[in-house]
């Protein structure tokens, strides 16, 4: 735990930098400060699209006390929702927290907010969102104001009528109208980094030549009332498809601001995919998918990021768990920008229900603090970035991160094995031709001897037992072969020491979970501080380590 502290202390430090350095904007693949140095965009959603048109949680605890709650979890960033009609209808923009509550009978919320947060009580709608902003800003958290929704609700379906232009409740005029408003309304305010346009367009109506020729427009509008602000682009069906910019691209006036949204859910791969298929398979297909349809877009230049993903925050969802160590290992992978759904650890009215739970809300029921602080911790490695423009704080070299624990591999001592650690003080490693894992800087390469013993460190390279090889669908084993020829894999014991083991579920099998198996090759020019003066190859009277004192 105190790693973990000091990890997200210094994420903290790194971030109070980075706000002083706003707007941000675009570097081919990769969001920037006005410095040119790479930001990394770790947010949460913060919803306040549904129909009391107000930021969750302002009746269980002030608005500055979640603030720093997220802060603390370590994001730099809010996703805040809000519906189209809070700018552009007049009856509903006009109310004031008490009555668009009063409306809806929830009058235990009112008392909550009346003595959480007073200020707001009396105020419009509208006003109380810029108050919410206005108080991230004075926690140095950045915010994307995401157009969710049009008519206040929870979102989304097919057939809700507000899933692509045309319908009943997106209307593209009215829509271009309330993106003018907003960013005209927020142009000055320096921690609203972003507009994400809208939130998933789906439903039947959604065809490509409307979503070129609308997307556009809203973008534009944007950027012409707030040219300070990244201009955020959703895709088709339910923001999952992308893959139409790959034979036409977008043709806008202005650039260095364009970045692209998508979503990724377990449940979007079938709701027990990942339990009744082999999870290797599983993994192997939906990434394949996304690289296809979203992923695609950073090799071409552009920045991609992940607005929504989830997990049930029980860690009772057999299919999530399985999904998130995938998703974590591609995000790690490809060092994307993302924002965790949600925050939200309760709702004040939520599809006719009043104070429905949220788990798979960051934050527990009462907004006390976080519902599972191992999972925080597991992603706490992603919430900085591993590499982009100045962001040269060593050489380039890879990282071994393991998805199911977010850490990564490193060793505590020249007399202890190595095992998972925080990836801030990770072992950077070359991966060379020969398929040998070499720790940067030195001779040492990594090697196994036995099924079930820890792996070492060595100087003779040239055997089976010390080439790895990526393999299965999901691209996560990495197995090497002993000397009499059987295949094994890495693993992680117990006491988080990095072993190996014969490779889990690599056939057709869908009752094993392989996620302990799961490693990822990260690039990365992240400095570490875990390669101890003994590793390297020669030293000033010492010459070579002998194998033995490493092994």
């Amino acid at each position: 735990m105190g790693n973990f502290t000091t990890s997200s202390i210094l994420l903290l430090f790194l971030f109070s930098s980075v706000v002083t350095s706003l707007p941000l904007s675009t570097n081919s693949r990769w969001i920037v400060d006005d410095r040119g140095r790479r930001v990394k965009l770790a947010c949460v959603n913060w919803a306040s699209h549904m129909e009391p048109v107000l930021a969750e949680g302002l009746s269980k605890q002030p608005m500055d006390t979640i603030a720093k709650r997220i802060v603390s979890m370590g994001f730099n960033c809010v996703r805040f929702t809000w519906p189209l009609y809070l700018i552009t209808n007049d009856s509903l923009a006009s109310l004031t927290v008490r009555q668009s509550f009063q409306q809806l009978g929830l009058l235990e919320s009112i008392a909550g907010i009346q003595a959480n947060n007073p200020s707001i009580i009396d105020v419009s709608l509208i006003k109380a969102y810029q108050a919410v902003v206005s108080s991230l800003g004075k926690n140095n958290v950045m915010v994307i104001l995401d157009n969710h929704i049009s008519k206040p609700g929870w979102c989304c379906s097919n057939l809700d009528d507000n899933g692509f232009f045309g319908d009943m409740y997106f209307d593209p005029d009215l829509w271009i109208t309330g993106l003018t408003r907003m960013a005209t309304l927020f142009n000055g305010v320096t921690n609203m980094v972003g507009m994400s346009l809208r939130n998933e367009p789906r439903g039947p109506k959604q065809n490509i030549n409307d979503w070129y020729k609308y997307m556009p427009k809203g973008a534009e509008a944007v950027h012409s009332a707030n040219p300070n602000v990244l201009v955020i682009l959703s895709g088709l069906s339910f923001d999952r498809d992308l893959s139409f910019l790959k034979n036409q691209q977008l043709k806008l006036t202005f650039s260095g601001k364009l970045v692209f949204e998508a979503h990724w859910y377990g449940f979007s791969d079938g709701q027990t995919t990942w339990v009744k298929d082999n999870p290797n398979e599983v993994c192997g297909r939906v990434a394949t998918y996304m690289m296809n349809t979203s992923g695609y877009l950073v090799d071409q230049g552009y920045p991609l990021f992940i607005g929504e993903f989830r997990i049930d925050q029980s860690g009772a969802n057999v299919n999530g768990n399985r999904y998130i160590s995938c998703f974590l290992g591609v995000a790690a992978e490809l060092d994307l920008d993302w924002a965790l759904w949600t925050l939200a650890g309760s709702y004040y009215l939520r599809d006719g229900v009043v104070g429905l739970n949220e788990y798979y809300g960051a934050m527990d029921y009462n907004w006390c603090g976080a519902r599972n602080s191992s999972f925080i911790q597991r992603i706490s490695a992603l919430q900085s970035p591993f590499r982009g423009p100045g962001l040269s704080e060593a050489k380039p070299h890879k990282v071994i991160f393991h998805p199911l624990t977010g850490l990564c591999i490193t060793r505590k001592s020249l007399v202890r094995p190595l095992q998972l650690g925080p990836c801030t003080d990770a072992y950077p490693w070359s991966y060379s031709p020969q398929k040998t894992l070499v720790v940067k800087g030195t001779r040492f390469c990594l090697q196994t001897d036995a099924s079930g013993t820890s792996v070492k460190l060595g100087i003779f390279c040239t055997g089976s037992n010390s080439k790895w090889e990526t393999i299965s669908d999901s691209k996560m084993h990495l197995s090497a072969k002993l000397r009499d020829g059987k295949s094994i894999c890495l693993d992680v014991a117990s006491d988080n020491t990095i072993i190996t083991n014969g490779c889990k579920c690599i056939s057709k099998d869908n009752t094993c979970d392989p996620s302990s198996q799961w490693f990822k090759l990260v690039d990365s020019t992240r400095s570490s501080t875990r390669v101890e003066r003994s590793l390297l190859p020669y030293l000033p009277g010492k010459g070579l380590v002998p194998n033995h004192l490493v092994g």
